[in-house]
């Protein structure tokens, strides 16, 4: 029990340093998104050509085009996820970016599955949270409104990224598909930045640590250690687990980078968490509603 009760304290660590590393980045947001995917696919994929070659032949091209695809969602995550980051606090990126479940579940809904009542109850709470945490920042500041729908947007395309991934994963090692995945991500993301004239290099040392540091904490050992922890706790409980990531990007953004939330954003943070936690409770009822956790660190 005490090396799973380790493995998620790590995981939790891990994914909440992910808003306050990119806010702290001296470097563009997109560029961010690009090279934490590179790194982490070049880590990867060394792994996967000397274990995993048998099962790249058995996947052929259609499995490959089906992890692709995900890729593309995966890049479509992080390019609106990342930038929200450096537009609206850290706590408002954090907690709107985790409404990934409640998008899966309306997924769920448009796939012709039916949603439990307490989905449909968490879903209304977790939207009532969100109109009250955006409507303080219109009413503050433009640009933090637009990071508010920006990470909006990642948990929408999360979420997509999931369903992509569904099918894919019931037949594919995890090594495998995250590898092709985020080599997709950053191919995709790398043609954004070159044809934006968005600028990929020249930045100071403390810039590139913190982008390492993104793509050895968030990117690959907080994932890997819920991964871990799932082979013993309920993949229930790992979801409801990686809501902690909200207060805790909150708290480093604080102590670290001095961002306290604002007042009126405090109250509708809380009940957006509040309704994501229900829906992800209630989706127990749901076969495959939530196969895998959010990307969003």
């Amino acid at each position: 029990m005490l090396p799973t009760v380790a493995a998620l304290t790590v995981a939790v660590l891990a994914i909440s340093s992910s808003a306050p590393l990119i806010a702290y980045a001296a470097a563009p947001a997109l560029a961010i998104a690009f090279w934490r995917n590179a790194f982490a696919a070049t880590v990867l994929a060394p792994a996967v050509g000397a274990t995993r070659r048998p099962e790249l032949t058995k996947l052929g091209w259609r499995g490959v085009l089906a992890c692709a695809l995900a890729g593309a969602a995966l890049a479509g995550h992080f390019g609106t996820w990342v930038p929200s980051a450096k537009y609206t606090s850290i706590a408002a990126a954090t907690a709107l970016v985790a409404t990934q479940p409640v998008w899966q579940g309306l997924i769920a809904l448009a796939q012709g599955r039916r949603l439990p009542g307490v989905v449909w109850t968490g879903i209304a709470v977790a939207i009532a949270g969100a109109v009250v945490a955006t409507g303080s920042d219109f009413a503050t500041s433009g640009r933090a409104f637009t990071g508010d729908l920006l990470a909006l947007a990642g948990g929408l395309m999360g979420a997509v990224y999931t369903a992509f991934g569904e099918r894919v994963r019931a037949t594919t090692s995890t090594l495998t598909y995250t590898s092709i995945c985020y080599g997709a991500c950053a191919v995709l993301l790398l043609i954004v930045c070159v044809a934006g004239g968005v600028r990929l290099h020249s930045y100071p040392a403390t810039t590139w640590l913190a982008i390492l540091a993104m793509t050895a904490g968030p990117q690959l050992l907080g994932h890997s250690m819920f991964n871990y922890a799932l082979q013993r706790v309920a993949a229930t409980t790992v979801s409801v687990l990686f809501l902690l990531e909200v207060p805790g990007a909150a708290l480093l953004g604080w102590l670290w980078l001095g961002q306290t939330p604002r007042g009126g954003q405090l109250p509708g943070l809380g009940l957006l968490v509040v309704g994501v936690a229900i829906v992800v409770l209630g989706a127990r009822r749901l076969m495959r509603l939530s196969p895998t956790p959010p990307e969003g660190a």
